[in-house]
């Protein structure tokens, strides 16, 4: 993949799936506050493939931080410089960001380009129009909701 720019994506460990994005800026994220945050990068994907910017695991679980759109797609089209929507969900404590944190990931995944094709009827299938909690949620009882036929003794098979 082709980039320019001040910092490149990094593999934190082998076999990572995420490169690793940083700031270009120092600032403080005051609790509740989102900032787009600039990581000096700009990438020139290749047709058929997308990237796309998720939040770090331990930034949100440690400290509230997570990405406002995430994913965020980068389309291979795409030459301007990428940046974060970075927002602060603690309710509390503000998070400090230095020049260099790592504050993102970048996934680079091929996107197949489909044909859309209007139909009157959409053919069947085992969830049907299931959406939102239609793989069940636990009650106190232990048993799952929404899929009875698959509970046996508070777990689902």
């Amino acid at each position: 993949m082709l980039w320019t720019g001040e910092n490149a994506p990094g593999y934190a460990h082998p076999g990572d799936a995420g490169a690793d994005l940083v700031s270009t800026e120092a600032f403080v994220l005051q609790p509740g506050e989102r900032r787009l945050v600039g990581t000096g990068l700009k990438i020139a994907l290749p047709d058929g493939y997308a990237a796309f910017v998720v939040p770090r695991s331990g930034l949100a679980a440690k400290h509230g931080i997570t990405i406002v759109n995430a994913p965020g797609t980068v389309d291979a089209g795409y030459r301007g410089e990428i940046k974060v929507a970075l927002l602060n969900t603690d309710q509390a404590a503000a998070h400090e960001v230095h020049v260099g944190d790592r504050i993102a990931q970048m996934i680079v995944m091929p996107v197949p380009r489909v044909s859309f094709t209007r139909v009157d009827e959409l053919p069947d299938s085992v969830r049907g129009q299931g959406g939102f909690g239609s793989s069940g949620y636990g009650d106190r009882s232990g048993v799952v909701s929404g899929a009875a036929d698959d509970v046996q003794e508070g777990t689902r098979a």
